[in-house]
């Protein structure tokens, strides 16, 4: 019994208050001291926590397009032009290309040989050549502007297209007078080039590729 009474003395005192408080982190603050029982020249080193893998790529839809400046528009372009709108709509586009916005006149292109002349056949005189009236001396373009925004490498097939070209219809449809655009197409874009006819100009947004191949540099004045 005396036994038991020591016991329960000792279980009911009170703890004591010199002891310092346990941290309620389980980070240490500290790096702890190792136990009186190793030796310090016998326990490894920790091994240094491996080097963080380099950031990856910024995509290329987010990259900062202030790195090359737009060219000027045309002087002989009219100050009241819907392009006017329509370019300062696409400089803030984050799908195109740093530099890749042109507008410029589109290049004459020479008239075909013409018609070769075949004489009436059988006997209702069919088969005839007859190559028309008031075409013979008009050598220009179906437009009188075209505007060529070329997307960001490697967004044309993730909706870049489809993106700018939601841009183009908003600026043209709310131009002081609207203009009057063909219906939106809802099919996507898979060759890498979009075309629209805004009447006096028409506008082309194109991939890298499709740039490459239908507008090329030496013939194309990029």
């Amino acid at each position: 019994m005396q036994a038991l009474r020591i016991s329960a003395r000792r279980c009911c005192r009170h703890p004591r208050s010199d002891l310092a408080a346990r941290p309620l982190s389980t980070v240490p603050s500290s790096p702890s001291p190792l136990p009186w029982f190793l030796d310090p020249s016998e326990v490894p080193l920790a091994p240094k926590s491996p080097k963080r893998e380099a950031s990856r790529p910024t995509p290329p839809h987010l990259r900062s397009s202030a790195s090359e400046p737009l060219p000027p528009l045309p002087a002989s372009l009219p100050a009241d032009s819907p392009i006017v709108l329509l370019h300062a709509a696409l400089q803030g586009s984050p799908h195109l290309e740093p530099g890749m916005l042109r507008v410029r006149t589109p290049i004459p292109t020479a008239p075909g040989p013409p018609l070769p002349d075949a004489p009436p056949k059988g006997r209702r005189k069919r088969g005839r050549t007859y190559a028309g009236e008031g075409v013979h001396d008009h050598s220009g373009g179906i437009w009188s502007w075209i505007v060529v925004a070329q997307v960001k490498e490697g967004t044309e097939k993730r909706g870049a297209i489809e993106s700018v070209v939601r841009v183009v219809r908003k600026s043209l449809l709310t131009a002081t007078p609207p203009l009057p655009l063909p219906p939106n197409s809802k099919r996507r874009v898979d060759d890498g080039w979009a075309m629209m006819d805004a009447g006096e100009f028409a506008v082309h947004i194109v991939s890298k590729g499709a740039r490459e191949k239908f507008f090329p540099d030496s013939a194309r004045e990029w």
